[in-house]
């Protein structure tokens, strides 16, 4: 797998992921939304992790200058 995402677009996620976690284990939100929540969070930690992002190459995106 090539980078194709730049350290801002993975703190963003990490960021995301950390709103959708407190969202979901703080009760604030519930149910089947609460869980899209935690997998999406899940999906954003894994990707910033690895630095690379599958919907990106359908589209041509990269955000990585490198």
């Amino acid at each position: 797998m090539k980078r194709n995402m730049s350290n801002l677009d993975r703190i963003i996620r990490v960021i995301l992921a950390a709103v959708f976690a407190y969202l979901y284990f703080g009760g604030i939100v519930t149910g089947a939304l609460g869980i899209v929540l935690l997998v999406l969070a899940a999906i954003f930690l894994l990707t910033a992790i690895v630095a690379f992002c599958p919907l990106y190459v359908p589209f041509k995106i990269s955000t990585y200058k490198g």
